[in-house]
């Protein structure tokens, strides 16, 4: 006999505990291997096979060792959700004590990165190893609101014993993909959970809704990001002759002279200055731009020349008012900085052969522990100098010449900077120029 699936949104909503205790069953009957009668949602069935053959023990499950929290700060400040953290917030978390459930923000591996939410859930989540920095994945714990929908990559709803694990089945979970709207890549999951009486037919679709919220904040970003690089592009453009399109780090074109408009170019994996042959234009240059870069396909029988010599300025001449210039075959551009891009830069202008991420930290903020927020600012930088930064170690690239202007007065060096390796420079009055 055919097994009929439980419509369990439609049951759960007029009987809860009906549908908690036929789910049950259903489970016993599954694990039991028994045939007949009611079955789960396809989408819960699909989930069942993935997680037993993966070896998951229905009765305890696994709890793999959390992140450490070194890990953990570095795949927050990393992650693109961290951007839409309060979008998340506003939509879901206003009616958490009320409702009595968390919202759970997990990256693309299945990994809690966020839990926020009422109080008396947090508790019971801990219970279940349901926190930050657990793994989350089905073939770690089961069928689950956050590992679910990263493996169907679709919004799930997961109600009472159609978790696989039996400490779960008192839980209800929706959970829906955050993507990336650039290129469509996972970038996580947002979950809201609860006791199974806080199971309602909307609360999938609000989740859902919330996350595709996101995913608009996240494009609305990527087009403000595209606009301010075609401000930087329109002088460049202006400039030269022939063929030339300017795309972000990503491809994404911004502006193009001389050709076709075509709305993504792909780039090699890791870009860097000089030539290139790219899948649709052939050889080309490739010189940075202030968050992107100029790409000047080949016109001609002659290869083009590579970019010439980069010059870079750091100028912390001027109080609160520091700035890097970079002058190349792209004509010049200036970008200001804050106070600890203003230092990290320093360090590496003195420093021509490069500081790891903990060297940076012990001369920035005197603990070379704090590896984590070097990379996250670094990662910034590299926003806006590109491929004029290397890393392994962090340095400037070869091919670039670097000047540092600095105050008359050393004592003026970055006045109110508290780093070990400005405050040094100001005692000694020893920083070069």
């Amino acid at each position: 006999m055919a097994k009929s699936p439980l419509n369990v949104p439609q049951l759960a909503a007029v009987d809860a505990a009906r549908a908690a205790r036929m789910l049950s069953q259903v489970r016993d009957a599954r694990l039991a291997g028994r045939r007949g009668g009611l079955a789960h949602r396809p989408v819960i069935e699909e989930s069942w096979e993935r997680t037993l053959r993966s070896g998951v023990d229905p009765e305890s499950g696994a709890r793999t060792r959390l992140l450490s929290p070194e890990e953990l700060r570095r795949r927050r400040e990393e992650s693109p959700l961290r951007d839409v953290l309060p979008v998340l917030r506003e939509g879901l978390l206003s009616v958490a004590d009320a409702a009595r459930h968390i919202m759970v923000v997990a990256d693309e591996d299945g990994r809690v990165l966020w839990r926020e939410g009422c109080s008396t859930v947090l508790r019971a989540a801990d219970g279940i190893g349901f926190e930050p920095g657990a793994d989350w994945r089905e073939d770690v714990v089961g069928t689950n609101g956050v590992g679910t929908a990263v493996a169907v990559r679709r919004p799930v709803q997961v109600f009472a014993a159609e978790h696989f694990v039996r400490s779960h089945t008192a839980w209800t979970c929706a959970g829906a993909p955050i993507t990336d709207p650039r290129s469509g890549r996972l970038l996580g999951v947002v979950d809201v959970s609860g006791p199974l009486d806080t199971m309602h037919p909307a609360t999938l679709a609000w989740v859902d809704s919330v996350a595709k919220l996101a995913e608009a904040t996240l494009r609305e970003r990527h087009l403000g990001a595209l606009e301010r690089l075609r401000a930087v592009a329109a002088p460049v453009l202006a400039r030269i002759g022939g063929r030339a399109v300017v795309v972000d780090r990503d491809g994404w074109t911004a502006a193009v002279t001389g050709m076709p408009y075509t709305s993504r170019i792909a780039l090699p994996k890791s870009p860097s200055p000089g030539r290139r042959r790219l899948p649709a234009l052939g050889l080309c240059t490739l010189e940075p731009l202030a968050g992107g870069w100029l790409v000047r396909p080949f016109d001609g029988a002659v290869e083009p020349e590579a970019p010439g010599a980069t010059r870079i300025v750091l100028d912390l001449t001027r109080p609160r008012r520091w700035s890097v210039t970079v002058t190349g075959g792209t004509g010049v551009w200036s970008h200001e900085l804050s106070p600890r891009h203003a230092e990290l830069l320093y360090v590496l202008a003195v420093h021509r052969a490069g500081r790891s991420a903990s060297e940076l930290a012990e001369e920035v903020f005197g603990d070379p522990a704090r590896r984590v927020t070097v990379r996250a600012e670094m990662s910034r930088v590299r926003r806006y100098l590109g491929g004029l930064l290397e890393h392994r170690p962090y340095r400037f690239g070869e091919q670039a010449e670097v000047a540092v202007l600095l105050p008359d007065d050393p004592k003026d060096l970055l006045p109110h900077s508290t780093a070990p390796a400005v405050t040094g420079a100001r005692v000694t009055g020893s920083a070069p120029r």
